[in-house]
């Protein structure tokens, strides 16, 4: 006898399995709004934070940029209570405690990033319902502005924007770990992630190492700071090299900043880059190259004695000594050595505009050195197509073309080190995050500019320099040193500006075999002296005989 399927239990099972299906799909799809309300107060919530970014050290390991533990803090909107947000005031920056005073939207809101653990735990005693607090690490610069030009900075989540920092950011940079938060319907947080013990024993093996020795660079910041301060100027550059590798000792700008408070960095004059970005007219100081290359093109020779009038007429134009200097009749190097605008002049006018345009690119002017900095500048070297009427004459004295510091004392060194035009650099050696050496900086002779015969007998006219020139102020008895000063004036908009100028003076030590080479610059004093012997030159011999204190030589 066949069973009728509608008077079994089957019928019934498959009603109870629509209903509760039915049921289920009303419960998960369109739920309650109490259901609602309810779920809305707990969630889960991934928020990144900062980890162990690498390290930057001087040449002997000194810290200079490290990562330390911070405490950031985030408010939920959903259990956040506005009228509580007086209560963090003096806590934290007025705009946030405006904004947090009022409704806000969302589910998650930054409120203060990489504070320290005083105010944290300041903050944290209010015990206020919404206010959350996480560990993340923070970029600390433990020497402060010492090197702060070079170093750089981070963003908030230490990424890097300038110097080093940006430069190696691919070598020094940390992902963010995320940590993970559940909310209670209370309000509490309840962190499912990696422990704050756990993450503090992240590390990041990569380390920058700096040829820089931070003894150096604190001499070279204050004894420019202190030139800044007594000479009114608007700024400064100083950098201390070797001249036989091209590494860089010290390099200092100013004014200068602290990367540790950010509100430095929107300062523009503070956060420049004086040593390496800022281009100016190198007066006397350029004269040894410009004898280098006539001699070089034998368009003069060592003993050659020429008369320098006060002033003589060039074309459209005239070159003049300064103030009322008439030397007469001087030898070449007696040129350089009491620095004759005129004598360069002569010497200037025998070179081809378009062989002393070649020359100048040969020894690294108007083009960007290959140091290892962001905003280097390639200086401004015109067209030799340019050079008519008294402009040749003008370029012998330094003017009409614009250098860096680093571009200058980089030439420099070819005539100091015996001919060999260096690339500098600033990093010794890189270390990335697995621990392994991927970068080391040494020596790199870009090409040999001038004959070590004729480097030498400039070397013993700059001594010359400093021992009855111009320079004599820059002399010490701690050691032999030689070198050359330079006045030049501020050109602004096509003519030169009155009561602007440049001092700066340019030499190295010992003399008779130079370990040391340095370049002083003080942008526009304006307290009494301008001349570059009388306000770069102490700064040169206040610096050696800091070094020689030391013992650092």
């Amino acid at each position: 006898m066949k069973r009728n399927f509608w008077l079994g239990p089957w019928p019934w099972v498959f009603i109870s399995f629509i209903v509760v299906l039915s049921r289920l799909f009303f419960v998960h799809c369109m739920p309650d709004d109490r259901v609602i309300r309810q779920s809305q107060r707990q969630y889960w919530s991934e928020v990144p934070v900062s980890t162990t970014r690498g390290s930057i050290v001087d040449v002997h390991e000194n810290p200079l940029a490290m990562s330390v533990p911070a405490y950031s803090f985030f408010v939920d909107p959903a259990f956040w209570n506005p009228s509580n947000g007086k209560s963090l005031s003096g806590l934290l920056p007025s705009e946030v405690v405006d904004k947090i005073s009022k409704p806000l939207a969302g589910r998650f809101h930054w409120i203060a990033r990489k504070i320290s653990k005083e105010k944290a735990d300041a903050i944290m005693a209010l015990n206020l319902p919404g206010l959350y607090r996480l560990q993340e690490k923070k970029r600390l610069y433990p020497q402060n502005s010492l090197l702060a030009h070079a170093i750089g900075y981070c963003d908030i989540d230490d990424r890097g924007l300038a110097g080093i920092e940006l430069v190696w950011d691919q070598i020094l940079y940390s992902p963010p770990g995320i940590r993970f938060f559940i909310k209670e319907a209370t309000g509490r947080a309840i962190d499912v992630s990696t422990t704050l013990s756990d993450l503090e024993k992240i590390e990041h093996k990569g380390r920058i190492r700096l040829t820089v020795d931070m003894r150096i660079q604190y001499i070279l910041e204050q004894r420019l700071q202190e030139a800044i301060d007594k000479n009114q100027a608007r700024w400064g550059a100083a950098i201390c090299m070797n001249p036989s590798t091209g590494e860089l000792l010290g390099l200092a700008s100013a004014p200068s900043f602290d990367p540790n408070n950010r509100m430095d960095l929107l300062n523009k004059n503070k956060v420049f880059n004086n040593a390496v970005s800022r281009v100016y007219e190198p007066g006397s100081t350029f004269k040894p190259v410009v004898v280098s290359i006539a001699l070089e093109r034998k368009v003069t020779y060592a003993s050659e004695v020429l008369s320098t009038p006060h002033r003589i007429k060039v074309a459209d134009g005239s070159i003049s000594e300064s103030g009322n200097s008439n030397w007469g009749s001087l030898s070449l190097g007696d040129i350089v050595v009491k620095s004759s605008n005129v004598g360069m002049a002569q010497i200037g006018l025998r070179i081809r505009p378009f062989d002393m345009y070649n020359s100048l690119k040969d020894w690294g002017l108007g083009v960007v050195p290959g140091i290892e900095l962001n905003g280097v500048e390639a200086g401004l070297l015109p067209s030799p197509d340019q050079w008519r009427g008294v402009v040749p004459a003008n370029i012998a004295i330094g003017q009409g073309i614009g250098v860096s510091p680093l571009q200058l004392l980089t030439a420099m060194n070819a005539i100091i080190n015996g001919g060999e035009l260096l690339r500098p650099y600033i990093v010794a050696d890189v270390i990335d995050s697995h621990g392994k050496k991927v970068y080391e900086g040494k020596k790199e002779v870009i090409r040999t500019v001038v004959t070590p015969s004729i480097a030498t007998w400039l070397r013993k006219v700059m001594r010359d320099v400093v021992v009855r020139g111009t320079g004599r102020l820059a002399d010490t008895p701690v050691t032999t040193v030689a070198g050359k000063t330079g006045t030049a004036q501020v050109a602004e908009k096509g003519v030169y500006a009155k009561k602007r100028w440049v001092a700066s003076f340019i030499g190295f030590w010992p003399y008779e075999s130079p370990k040391y080479a340095m370049l002083i610059v003080v942008g526009e004093p304006s307290k009494g002296q301008y001349y570059g012997g009388s306000v770069a030159g102490p700064v040169f011999r206040s610096v050696v005989e800091d070094m020689a204190q030391l013992n650092i030589f």
